[in-house]
């Protein structure tokens, strides 16, 4: 069976205002958030459905982290503008543009893998490998432009991608190179 990938997390970026007053959104509009400008300069805000959580600048910049899907994260932002809308704040983009920063996703190739024996197939283009300081075997590729961390259990993480695509790409040229080089049977 083929390895597939599960995406983790979207981390998502927009503009909704000019700027927020943060003391007063969490004093008057947005339950449960937290505010404590000494520890983190944004508010921080969660809903559950669907799940995600912002930190809200004063800028008027919101970063949406937590969705599994670049869906899930529009929506959640949509979800936002228009609570902060319905609270009273001025001149919200209930039509933000919406950019990706950021997938997270897992794969498994379901086979224990020698990662010292990747490193010496592989050579050291592109690819580290320090046991001592991280236990998997970091993965930078060029297009797409994404990172995979594979670890000796023959698990994967696939991170840096812009859409779900770029992850299942970068699980397939990882599969292939190690399918080129005998790793995988």
């Amino acid at each position: 069976m083929e390895p597939t990938i599960t995406i983790e997390n979207v981390v998502t970026s927009t503009k909704l205002a000019e700027d927020f007053d943060l003391q007063k959104l969490m004093e008057t509009g947005l339950e449960g958030a937290e505010y404590n400008k000494t520890k983190f300069p944004g508010l921080v805000y969660r809903i559950m459905n669907p799940k995600a959580c912002f930190l809200i600048f004063t800028s008027g910049k919101v970063v949406c982290t937590g969705t599994k899907s670049p869906e899930k994260a529009h929506m959640a932002m949509i979800k936002l503008a228009n609570e902060l809308d319905s609270i009273g704040c001025k001149e919200i983009d209930l039509e933000p543009e919406i950019y990706v920063q950021n997938i997270v996703a897992t794969a498994n190739l379901k086979m224990n893998l020698n990662l010292n024996a990747i490193v010496i197939a592989f050579g050291m283009e592109n690819v580290e490998y320090e046991p001592e300081v991280f236990p998997g075997l970091v993965c930078r590729l060029e297009a797409p432009k994404v990172v995979v961390l594979v670890f000796s259990t023959g698990k994967l993480v696939i991170t840096g991608g812009k859409c779900p695509e770029d992850c299942e790409e970068g699980l397939r040229i990882i599969k292939t190179q190690f399918n080129n080089l005998g790793l995988l049977y």
